[in-house]
């Protein structure tokens, strides 16, 4: 047991099984938060269920057949649409999670909540036809909302950030380590491709370096 501790801990495989757990944990609570609303609710639409913050935040009940903000709601086909470039958008989240980033801790818990979110309002959307909203928050603009939406919303803007200021790959690294980091692997890279074509490095007990004179001793000796 000790063994397999050690070698997980060797593989960094410990921080995606965390990703995991979160990842099962919002989805849960966005199911099961639902599954209240609409049992609070009595499945009426427009039910107020209670005031979070007056004038603010409300918990209202309400279907939502299209996208955010009610959009395409009375279109079947552009919403089957919809439903298909979500099921590719979640396939390409897990993909890029052990792909691409698969050494970029931020970004991977980042794609970990968005799949969360994407999948607990597709779910809804598969097995209901229309996803249960239940957070109103109309006074910020934002219309009748769930966990999942925020999960996304929050995902998405954390993996924004990580890609434009966070480590070294990021487009404007925030650390001065991290803009080292990145000047010297695109130096290792231009070196790489610069040394393609030359000889090999001379080894360090020297075998290349006394392989010269053996060949002169050797050219002279057939010219005598």
């Amino acid at each position: 047991m000790k063994e397999l501790w050690e070698k997980l801990k060797r593989k960094d495989a410990l921080y995606p099984i965390l990703c995991g757990i979160v990842f099962v944990l919002l989805l849960v609570i966005d199911l099961v938060s639902k599954a209240w609303a609409a049992n609070a609710a009595g499945g009426v639409e427009g039910t107020l269920l209670f005031t979070l913050i007056p004038h603010l935040i409300y918990f209202r009940y309400a279907e939502n057949t299209g996208t955010a903000f009610g959009m395409w709601d009375d279109n079947p086909t552009m919403m089957a649409v919809v439903t298909v470039i979500t099921v590719l958008m979640i396939a390409a989240v897990v993909v890029l999670f052990f792909t691409f980033f698969k050494n970029n801790r931020p970004i991977r818990m980042a794609l970990a909540v968005i799949e969360a979110g994407a999948i607990g309002n597709l779910i809804d959307r598969l097995f209901l036809g229309y996803v249960r909203d239940f957070v109103d928050v109309s006074a910020f603009g934002f219309g009748i909302c769930n966990i999942a939406d925020f999960c996304v919303t929050f995902g998405a803007a954390v993996l924004i950030f990580c890609l434009l200021f966070i480590g070294k790959d990021a487009l404007f690294p925030l650390k001065k380590k991290w803009r080292e980091e990145a000047k010297a692997q695109e130096l290792r890279k231009e070196q790489e491709k610069e040394g393609g074509g030359k000889e090999p490095p001379v080894s360090s007990d020297g075998a290349q370096a006394e392989e010269e004179p053996r060949s002169r001793e050797d050219g002279k000796g057939d010219h005598e």
